[in-house]
């Protein structure tokens, strides 16, 4: 009588030799039950000999067994390396998805090279494993669409960076339920959580208060408190440009008012000289210089900057004078600095005419 396992293998030569696509299948599904029944046995050199026999085997056949083979591989933590790493970067979401998802067979490298490259639906699989390092996150924050920023953020296994964080803010900015989502995180820092509740409208705030935790409801009031406080401080304060726009003007016509002189009263907190410097150089009025200085966003201050013709440096230091004291968030500023690249002056200085034709 035959050796079952010699007749296996009789059929899998066969099976390549005909090239059929039922037989690769039907051989295919015997293979990975052999693999699986003896899976927590096997040592790496017998696991590489079922990576060879299944890579041979599915180079024709069809997405659905493809998918159902990823489906049964994925929970093994010992599955043939080359097979997981091929079904995990196929353009099919249907069989690289239990892989990205559930395979602890791929490596940190294997997860950011995929995310770096594959589609919306490849980095939403990845935003659902267990455990997804910062590096990971990063990556699915700077490119996933909405649904990817949402799975990551309820995802308590996502550990996020400060870089992450900033990006969700930002996106939070015009989302209010990722913003919700984003200040429930308990790993979001304190600083962050400001920043957030500074930014966000009052509902969503009201919001976060009643879905908080109560053993940081104390902690969130406080910053609340902290937020209105300064929000307060800030509408209630009167500042006169007068003095500081004579100054800058007679600098000016001096030739002194320079990216140096302005990065110096940036440097020194001089608020309404930079406020007053930035109008004469960009020839914005004060009118329109003033709100970019408020506003929690900072693309229309880099705009004023660039249309100025300022250096990077000194753009950095009017940034950090809209924040109090060292609060900048340091974790934007290699964001805005990207930003502030790619903005032109010409197209820099048209925004500012138009903004000045409109006010007037």
């Amino acid at each position: 009588m035959q050796n079952p396992a010699s007749s296996l293998f009789d059929e899998l030569d066969a099976a390549l030799q005909s090239g059929a696509s039922e037989k690769r299948i039907a051989i295919l599904r015997r293979v990975t039950d052999l693999f699986l029944y003896d899976a927590n046995r096997l040592n790496e050199d017998q696991i590489r000999v079922f990576d060879d026999v299944l890579g041979h085997l599915i180079l024709k056949v069809e997405t659905r067994a493809l998918a159902q083979l990823s489906t049964r591989l994925a929970p093994v933590d010992n599955s043939p390396r080359e097979i997981t790493l091929k079904l995990a970067h196929h353009d099919e979401i249907a069989v690289a998805g239990p892989i990205l998802t559930n395979s602890t067979r791929l490596t940190t490298h294997d997860l950011v090279e995929i995310a770096k490259t594959k589609s919306q639906g490849h980095l939403f699989a990845i935003s659902e494993r267990a455990n997804v390092e910062p590096a990971i996150t990063d990556i699915l924050l700077d490119r996933g669409n909405r649904a990817v920023r949402h799975s990551v953020v309820n995802n308590a296994g996502a550990q996020i960076s400060e870089h992450g964080f900033a990006t969700l803010l930002k996106a939070a900015e015009t989302d209010d339920a990722l913003a919700e989502k984003t200040g429930l995180r308990l790993d979001l820092p304190l600083q962050l959580l400001r920043e957030l509740l500074l930014r966000a409208t009052e509902a969503v705030r009201a919001r976060l208060m009643a879905k908080m935790p109560p053993e940081f409801q104390d902690e969130v009031d406080r910053t609340l408190k902290e937020v209105a406080e300064k929000v307060a401080r800030d509408s209630n304060k009167t500042r006169n440009f007068d003095t500081a726009l004579r100054l800058t003007k007679l600098l000016k016509e001096r030739g002194e008012l320079t990216d140096g002189k302005l990065r110096a009263f940036a440097a020194d907190r001089q608020y309404e000289e930079v406020v007053a410097g930035l109008s004469v150089l960009c020839a914005a009025s004060i009118e329109i210089i003033k709100p970019l200085m408020e506003s929690p966003r900072d693309e229309g201050l880099l705009i004023a900057c660039k249309g100025a013709g300022l250096s990077w440096q000194t753009t950095h230091a009017v940034l950090a004078c809209k924040y109090p004291p060292e609060s900048m968030p340091l974790n934007l500023t290699d964001k805005l600095e990207a930003e502030f690249a790619k903005l032109t002056r010409p197209n820099a200085e048209r925004l500012l005419r138009f903004w000045q034709i409109r006010q007037s």
